[in-house]
């Protein structure tokens, strides 16, 4: 009987599967719209950032939805030219999930802490929005465009 509810209790749970499941529908979702519409044409239906129409500046998102376009064509150095970080925060995606289920090597514990804060996220982001808009080389590779 232990064997048999132990199995039970390895099974994915019906809201696991449905979170699963509305992943799986939002990112095909997301994939067939970068695919199909090319936000650097007009009238494309992706909103332009607010926050550059009201300031002229970039902001730390800018550029994302062109870097997922350029992606979903296989355009690499075109997806790195819109947003560079965004590019670097999905190779280290895996590491963050294997992390999360268990893989923790002692070299990656320092950085696993240090990128664990609140504090880390928001000066990264920060950093990145101000350097991304200052008009020398080498930051203006990080403007979009």
């Amino acid at each position: 009987m232990h064997a048999a509810g132990s199995r039970a209790s390895q099974r994915p749970t019906a809201r696991l599967v449905a979170l699963a499941g509305a992943g799986t529908a939002l990112v095909g979702g997301g994939a067939w719209l970068l695919r199909t519409f090319d936000p650097n044409a007009p009238g494309n239906p992706f909103p332009p950032c607010m926050f550059y129409a009201a300031t002229g500046w970039h902001c730390p998102g800018c550029g994302l939805t062109r870097c997922l376009h350029a992606l979903a064509h296989g355009d690499l150095p075109q997806a790195m030219a819109m947003n560079p970080l965004l590019l670097v925060l999905m190779l280290l995606t895996p590491v963050f999930v294997a992390w999360r289920l268990g893989w923790r090597p002692r070299v990656l514990q320092p950085m696993a802490r240090l990128m664990s804060t609140a504090t880390f996220w928001i000066g990264l982001l920060a950093l990145y929005g101000v350097a991304r808009n200052l008009p020398w080389a080498p930051f203006t590779l990080l403007a979009p465009g």
